[in-house]
Parts: C-alpha cells; structure tokens; sequence
C-alpha cells in the first residue's frame, strides 16, 4: 500500500512539473530609431531602452535571442546579448515561419526582437488569438508568449 502511495505521489508529481515544461518567448519591438531610412541605427534613446531591456532580462534564462537582418533590431539584442554571451539569431523579417518553427522547436526561453509589423502575425502564429496593435511610436512593449498547450500571452511596459 506505501508502494502504491509512493507511486502515485511520484506520477502526479511528474504530470504536473511537465505540465509547466514549457519554454516562454519574450518578444519586444526594436528600440526607437534614429531615422526613417530602411536600415536606421538606434538614437540615443532607442540605446537607452536596449540597456535597459538588458538589465531587466538579464536573470530570466534566456537562451535564444533572434532579430531581423535590420540595424535596429540587431541593436535592440546587442547588451543583453553580450551580457549573456549569447550569438544573436538573425533570420529574415519576412520569413515569420521559420521563426515561429524555431521558438517552436526550442526548450529555451527566448527573446525575439521584431518590428510593430511582424509582432502581431509571430504572436498570432504561436497560438495567441488575442489582437496585438503596436501604434507606430509605441516602443515600451514587452510580450510574454508562454508555449504550451494552450498558450498564453502576458503584455507588459519596460521603460
């Protein structure tokens, strides 16, 4: 009988640790830009805010950082993937699916730095059904997509 409690304690106990096995993906929009070119570097502002994404995140085990092939994304990563010894992913704006597939098929918790544009489609592609609108000058977001069975998103503010 103490066997049987043993096993069943030990069973339920792994249900319910794999059951919050799943990885979570931090995804932010690139910091302010210094222009409107296509390629546009940080302003100083937009350097400030990716220090602080750094910090902020600096503890929470991420082991993937993915960005576009653009300068302000790349930017946005840079601190808190040199504070984390990470090599940043970059993977084409336009190729979502390939993005998506690989947050998919990671156990890491993940960030991803993306535009005001590709944000709401990689959120909705990750199972979330709720609506994301970025406002063109909204630069504080931080989403927090955490896979599983049934996914679920968290919006916060970084500042």
């Amino acid at each position: 009988m103490k066997k049987r409690f043993v096993l069943c304690c030990f069973l339920v106990g792994l249900a319910f640790s794999s059951s919050f096995s799943q990885s979570t993906v931090f995804i932010v929009r690139h910091a302010e830009k210094a222009d409107d070119s296509k390629d546009a570097e940080l302003s100083e502002a937009g350097r400030a805010r990716a220090e602080a994404l750094a910090n902020m995140l600096r503890d929470s085990k991420i082991g993937v950082i993915c960005t576009t092939e653009f300068k302000r994304t790349q930017q946005t990563a840079a601190p808190l993937a040199k504070a984390l010894g990470l090599t940043v992913t970059t993977l084409p704006a336009e190729n979502q699916a390939a993005l998506v597939a690989k947050l998919r098929a990671s156990t890491a918790t993940s960030l991803v730095v993306g535009h005001g544009n590709t944000i709401p489609d990689i959120i909705k592609a990750l199972g979330i059904t709720e609506t994301v609108n970025i406002p063109d000058s909204d630069y504080d977001n931080l989403f927090v997509v955490v896979l599983g069975e049934k996914p679920y998103l968290i919006r916060l503010h970084y500042r």
